[in-house]
Formats: structure tokens, sequence, C-alpha cells
């Protein structure tokens, strides 16, 4: 297999500790309830009795999950670490995006929404009480040109020093979210380096014999630019953990030295959190929401589907689109949005 590297889900497996695995199993119990209860609903969806296990098993789930974060320092869930009352917000955010019905504009909506959540929590709010003022031109003229005043959140000291690791493809449109939320905070408009990575898994294997494919052959990134920087990785699904942890061994294994390795998603697993940061030194993971388990088939559940497809649509049979191709489908809305994001894409790959 030349120019590729292969990480084994057995190799991911063997960093976590039998305490760890402990955990994992015991919410693997805890899920079961919620299947059993899942499977009486998919035959009468008004069955009042699986409805009271649902909800009571996601409480319980939910207060277990709660418990196990609070003794690790470097994994962050948004709901256990604010105030109760944001967190009916992000909740909707995630019904909506967890429903099948959210067609393709809506779930991009909502994708953007939980990462200016999640940027606000991990960068803006531990700014402060630090800020800056920002003077604005406004569009009112008379009697005199207007300008306003807007204290914000000074992020620079955290951001500057940041490169975007974009792990394709549904971590493609994340990525250029959040380097545009650092570029917006800047007091220089700062945009950030992107690194690209072609990596995949095998979805022919299942979750316990998973491989992890990274294609060096059609990745794209400077070593430079990586050397010594704040490496930022935006991936909506965080499984299992396999293709972070082999894109971050690999860079590390040819000398290239992270200043500090900030994973963002919308929603992560249990296991894929802990194997994250039990593989990788000086790592945090920051989630939105974090779900039980993950099914044979490494997807997690009850999870949301596949955050790449609904984010940039399916490819054709056989014929995979490229990082170019994948931007010119995002059309003129998206890519003016994130137009610098995506000249510095297009400098990094052209």
């Amino acid at each position: 297999m030349a120019n590729k590297i292969v990480l084994k889900s057995s190799d991911l497996d063997g960093y976590l500790t039998d305490l760890d695995k402990d955990k994992i199993n015991k919410v693997d119990l805890l899920y079961k309830k919620s299947l059993n209860a899942c499977k009486i609903l998919s035959k009468d969806r008004f069955n009042k009795e699986a409805v009271n296990t649902l909800v009571d098993n996601s409480a319980e789930i939910g207060n277990y999950l709660n418990t196990v974060v609070s003794n690790e320092k470097n994994i962050h869930v948004y709901c256990f670490e604010t105030a109760q009352v944001q967190h009916g917000a992000v909740s909707r955010i995630i019904a909506k995006l967890r429903n099948p019905s959210t067609g393709h504009e809506e779930f991009l909506y909502y994708i953007q929404r939980a990462y200016e959540i999640l940027f606000a929590h991990i960068y803006a709010d531990v700014s402060l009480p630090q800020k800056r003022s920002v003077i604005t031109e406004t569009p009112v003229t008379f009697p005199c040109q207007n300008f306003a005043v807007h204290k914000i959140p000074d992020t620079d000291a955290i951001t500057t020093n940041s490169v975007m690791c974009v792990m394709l493809r549904g971590a493609l449109l994340p990525s250029m979210i959040i380097s545009k939320e650092i570029q917006d905070y800047s007091s220089n408009s700062y945009i950030t380096p992107f690194a690209l990575f072609k990596i995949k898994r095998n979805e022919n294997n299942d979750e316990n014999n998973m491989e992890y494919v990274l294609d060096l052959d059609k990745s794209f990134f400077h070593a430079e630019e990586l050397d010594g920087k704040d490496w930022i990785f935006a991936d909506p699904m965080n499984a299992t953990g396999g293709s972070f942890v082999t894109i971050v061994k690999y860079l590390k294994s040819i000398g290239i030295k992270p200043n500090k390795i900030i994973f963002i998603n919308v929603m992560s697993t249990l296991k894929g959190a802990l194997r994250v940061v039990r593989a990788i030194d000086n790592c945090s993971v920051h989630t939105l929401w974090m779900d039980p388990v993950l099914n044979e088939k490494a997807y997690i559940v009850p999870g949301l589907g596949d955050a790449g497809d609904r984010l940039n649509g399916k490819d054709l049979p056989g014929k995979p689109r490229n990082i170019i191709q994948l931007i010119a489908d995002y059309g003129l809305a998206i890519t003016n949005l994130y137009r610098a994001q995506v000249e510095k894409i297009e400098n990094t790959v052209l």
C-alpha cells in the first residue's frame, strides 16, 4: 500500500486502560435499555411505556457520562460545563441534526450554529474578561458619518498561532467555519493556514477490526506551517477517534511537533473521546454533545447518520470529489461567505 498510513482498531484500543473499558462497557449496557424501547417504538410510535423508558434511560446515561467526563481534564462536553439555561438551545440543535427530514440547507445551518456556539465556549468565553474595542462605521451618514463602539473578547493570544487541520470530507466546512470565527474575532483578521488530509476508514469492516487509511498522495500540508503551532481539528463526528489519531501520530512520526491540539466535535462518543485523549498527549476534546455508544459498523448511536454526506451530498459511485470540487459544490453563498478561507485552501492545494 504505497504512500499510505494504516491504523487498525486494535491499535486504538491498546491506548485504553482497563478502567476505560469498564466504563465503555457500562454505558453499552445502559444503552441496551434504550434499544429495547426503540424496537417497541419502531412498531408503535406512541407506546407510553417505551417512551417513558427512553426518557428515563436517556437521563440515566447523561448522568453517567457526566460523572465519567468530570474526571477527565482533557474532555469537555458543552452541556456538562455550562449553565442549565443554555442546554435547551443546544438540545434543539442536536434534535434538528438528528432528524432524517432535516434537509441539506437546514442541516448546514445547524452545523454552523453548533460551531459558533463551540467557538464561543472554547475561545471567546475563555478570553474574558479581556476585551478590546472595535469601532465600526455604520451605513448612517446624517447628520454626519456615524460610528459605533463594540467590546468583544480579545482572543488573539489563543488563536493567532492556529492551523486548521482538515480530515476530509465532512470536516471541510466545519474547519472553514472555525477559521472564519478566528478571523472575525482577530484584531488583524488573522486567517489560519490549512492542512488537508485524505483519510477514510474501511466501511466493509466492523468496528472491532476497522482500518483507517491516510492517503499521503492526496493530502496537502506544509510542515513549517504546522511545526510548533496549535492544531485545530473540527470534525462534526468523533465516533471512534481513529482518523484523528492516525493523522496526529503520522505528523509526529515525521518530526512535526504541535504546541497543543484541539479536537472540536458537534457529537462524540465516550469511547472516541477516551481513545483520543489516551493516545495523544497535550490534546483536548471539545464536543457539543456526547452520545453513548457505537454500533457494530462503528456509527454513533443514536447518532445523526453520515455527517459528511449530509453536509456535502453523496459522491457518484466510483467518482469521489476532490477538495476543489467539494468547494465548488458549496455554491456562491458559502464560498463568498468564506472567501478568505477558500483562497487559503486553494493556495495549499494548487
